[in-house]
């Protein structure tokens, strides 16, 4: 176990060979837990973990990327899907979290933030996230926009946008997962190179699922690591203002 946190960072590598070893799979949810303490938008939590165990799946994962050797010596997978049709569901538990939170409370203070709080999730996300027939969004990107000539707007408002804001907060999880795996003494590769009509299928997953990601797990070989890692030079990523 690592527990310096810059080790920890430094250390990560993307690992493209695994030893034929096995990891522990209750490690590997315990990470997975602490994946989804990562900051996510409006706290609506959009998205899955699929833990891929089994070996029949774990090979059918594997072709779906292609069979490239991060995927194919894998001990284990954890997919991270985004679930953007669930935020109905999701906006009810955040409601139902902060009316069971201000219950007892009645002071003015309490009563104002429960107020706001409470409108932010009954009116605010589902102007943001209902998009009837796919005509509402360009309405809504309208109707910012000509707002947004006279005072500072949120503008991210179409089903496109909302896309992007879902996968941010996943890919987010993914990097709280990717390093708590490290911590743990495990080593990771995120891929993006997979067939996501197969991979769906594999998983069951409904036609309104996307995959953020394939996460191959295991215990890193030193092929593995292809170089050293280098990074372009800082200046040229860092901008003080």
């Amino acid at each position: 176990m690592i527990k310096d946190f810059n080790e920890v960072i430094k250390s990560r590598r993307s690992v493209r060979f695994f030893l034929n070893k096995n990891i522990n799979t209750e490690t590997v949810k315990e990470c997975i837990k602490n994946a989804t303490l990562a900051p996510n938008s409006s706290n609506l939590q959009l998205w899955e973990f699929y833990h891929v165990i089994n070996d029949e799946i774990k090979s059918n994962i594997s072709k779906s990327c292609f069979d490239q050797p991060a995927a194919k010596t894998a001990n284990q997978f954890v997919v991270i899907v985004t679930r953007k049709d669930l935020w109905k569901k999701r906006r009810d538990f955040n409601l139902n979290f902060i009316l069971e939170k201000f219950k007892d409370l009645s002071d003015e203070k309490s009563l104002k933030k429960k107020k706001n709080a409470v409108n932010y999730y009954k009116l605010l996300i589902p102007t943001l996230y209902g998009n009837f027939l796919k005509i509402t969004g360009y309405l809504k990107y309208l109707n910012v926009s000509i707002i947004g000539l006279f005072r500072p707007m949120y503008r991210q408002v179409t089903s496109s946008d909302l896309r992007v804001v879902v996968h941010k907060s996943a890919a987010l999880a993914a990097q709280n997962f990717m390093l708590s795996m490290r911590s743990s003494g495990y080593d990771t590769c995120p891929m993006e190179g997979f067939d996501s009509v197969r991979a769906k299928k594999i998983l069951n997953l409904p036609s309104s699922a996307e995959i953020n990601m394939i996460i191959g797990c295991g215990i890193r070989s030193e092929k593995g690591i292809y170089s050293e890692q280098f990074r372009v030079p800082f200046k040229e990523v860092y901008f003080e203002k």
